[in-house]
């Protein structure tokens, strides 16, 4: 099937992190222009705070607050063939955090910025549980000459406890199965579906192999990279797809299925509306959000709906 496809923000920078509100808005960083904005009802774009770096992924919390991955602005953005698109490191980069953000006010308050020690690299996609807590990838770095690996991570709000949970080398988007029993990740330059068995908070199960942080579901074949991820209800894990651009749909057993979207950085999605079927998709690359109608109802996330 094909989606149809409605423009409702243009203009933007590099759009990500999507959060549908209950009240009809919808809420998006803008990595390039380092802002956390709500779209309204009426297609007004309003900017609730500006947050240095690179807001990334974006979630409701607990507290109704909204908590930032923040890559630390890893990325610089250059023109390509009339889009935009990440380039490479700048030499002010320092490092990334986990950030929150209080809608109210607009007050940024940085929770985590370092690991036993070490600074966070460019923290990407978040998911929270039922009990409060959340789920955090930091996707590493990848420069021409060399790469340090990235880490799924459990923390909780009150800035006091982070836990690593495992290492894989670029993990980005992360989400819960509906039971909450499975932490899916997307491993992006492989193009590669994990799923990992929860254990507790932070504890997954390992691989079968020691290199391996849980269960393959699917590798897509050529080269196609995964971005961030949302749940359906029905347990299907949808990915932002780039380079070919749009969402694949993965069946907890493996099985895929392509939507396109028209752009080559097709990078997050959410789920919305009274019946969950609406859906919001970043398409960074070309400064837009799509909002289109998806063919199941997606999962409704811990905290916002």
């Amino acid at each position: 099937m094909s989606l149809k496809l409605e423009v409702v923000a243009d203009g933007l920078g590099f759009p990500e992190g999507p959060v549908a509100m209950a009240d009809g808005t919808v809420l998006f960083v803008d990595i390039m222009k380092q802002t956390l904005s709500r779209l309204t009802a009426d297609g007004q774009i309003e900017v609730v705070a500006k947050i240095a770096g690179g807001p990334n992924g974006a979630a409701v919390g607990p507290d109704g607050a909204i908590y930032i991955c923040n890559n630390g602005g890893v990325y610089s953005f250059v023109p390509w063939n009339g889009v935009t698109i990440p380039g490479g490191r700048p030499k002010d980069y320092r490092g990334g955090s986990i950030q929150r953000v209080d809608l109210a006010t607009g007050k940024v308050t940085t929770l985590y910025d370092q690991y036993d020690g070490a600074r966070l690299l460019s923290p990407d996609d978040l998911v929270f549980d039922n009990a409060g807590g959340f789920w955090f990838t930091d996707i590493g770095i990848q420069d021409p000459d060399s790469t340090q690996i990235g880490a799924l991570y459990y923390a909780t709000i009150d800035g006091r406890s982070i836990v690593r949970a495992s290492r894989l080398p670029t993990p980005n988007g992360v989400g819960l199965s509906p039971d909450g029993s499975t932490v899916y990740v997307a491993d992006t330059a492989f193009g590669r579906l994990w799923a990992m068995d929860i254990l507790g908070p932070g504890k997954v199960k390992p691989g079968p192999l020691p290199i391996m942080p849980g269960r393959v579901v699917q590798t897509l074949p050529g080269f196609q990279y995964l971005d961030s991820l949302k749940v359906e209800a029905s347990g299907r894990i949808c990915v932002g797809t780039i380079f070919n651009g749009g969402i694949t749909v993965f069946t907890p057993d493996g099985e895929t299925d392509h939507l396109a979207v028209p752009d080559l950085f097709s990078t997050n999605m959410c789920f919305g509306g009274e019946d969950m079927q609406d859906a919001w998709i970043t398409a960074s690359s070309t400064g837009k959000l799509y909002k289109t109608r998806w063919p199941r109802p997606g999962l409704k996330l811990a905290f916002n709906l």
